[in-house]
């Protein structure tokens, strides 16, 4: 795909994998839309890198569509659609306290939100971005737009406490080649990156020595790894028109065993 001058719209793009594609895109000459629920990190984001801001909850249908339609009147059709908005949590299934013996069960509300979020608010979003995407010429190779959606090496390999974490990466993961199969005669390619254990947000309220075991539990290179890593398989899945249908691991080859 042609890069420059073509519209981007990053869900999730204010802060970690999100706002380090959204930086790598600009540098393209990507107009890029920051969709975030933080305002005041999206605005910033936005305004560093010329593009807008459009404080979009994924999980609600008119938000999202409010949102494109913000984007597209500012910077035009979007030909790339990154998602990385989501979000996680950590119950098992069942548990007893050690403490007084209490059963206490995976709160299904905790289940079914993070489903909302993950899963569907990321098809929330593809099937606004790609119904906007068949308005656009195709380029001279007939591609007329790009999807990429961030799942997880916990769709293949789930720890204790992860059952709907990885329930909505692995769905994720598993909805990648139909939806490519049902695009692909529009000319428009999905694929989706599972990142392993990287240096984002949500890792500032894990403590040192965790992260130091985190690191540790990484075959090479044994770090977290870097947004910026994540931003440049995603501006290579943008540019190269041969990749379609696609699961990428981006994870150092770990694989973690349950603990």
């Amino acid at each position: 795909m042609n890069l420059r001058g073509a519209t981007a719209v990053v869900t999730g793009g204010a802060s970690g994998l999100g706002k380090a594609t959204a930086r790598a895109l600009t540098q393209e000459g990507v107009k890029v839309a920051i969709f975030d629920l933080d305002s005041e990190r999206g605005e910033a984001v936005a305004r560093e890198l010329g593009g807008v801001f459009c404080k979009v909850n994924v999980t609600s249908q008119d938000e999202v569509v409010a949102g494109f339609a913000r984007s597209r009147a500012a910077l035009g059709q979007e030909r790339i659609l990154i998602n990385c908005a989501g979000t996680g949590n950590a119950f098992r299934t069942v548990s007893r306290s050690k403490t007084n013996g209490e059963i206490r069960q995976f709160p299904i509300e905790q289940f079914s939100g993070l489903i909302q979020i993950n899963l569907v608010g990321t098809f929330r979003c593809i099937t606004q971005s790609a119904a906007g995407m068949l308005t656009l010429e195709p380029q001279a190779d007939g591609e007329r737009g790009v999807i990429i959606n961030t799942a997880s090496v916990a769709a293949e390999d789930g720890q204790i406490g992860q059952a709907a974490y990885s329930a909505s990466k692995g769905a994720v993961a598993a909805m990648t080649l139909p939806i490519a199969r049902d695009l692909m005669d529009e000319g428009i390619r999905v694929n989706a990156i599972l990142p392993g254990i990287f240096d984002t947000p949500l890792m500032q309220a894990v403590t040192p020595q965790t992260r130091a075991a985190l690191a540790a539990a990484v075959p090479f290179p044994k770090r977290l790894g870097n947004p910026d890593e994540y931003a440049s398989l995603a501006m290579e899945m943008c540019r190269n028109s041969y990749f379609n249908g696609e699961n990428v691991r981006l994870d150092g080859a770990i694989r973690i065993p349950p603990r």
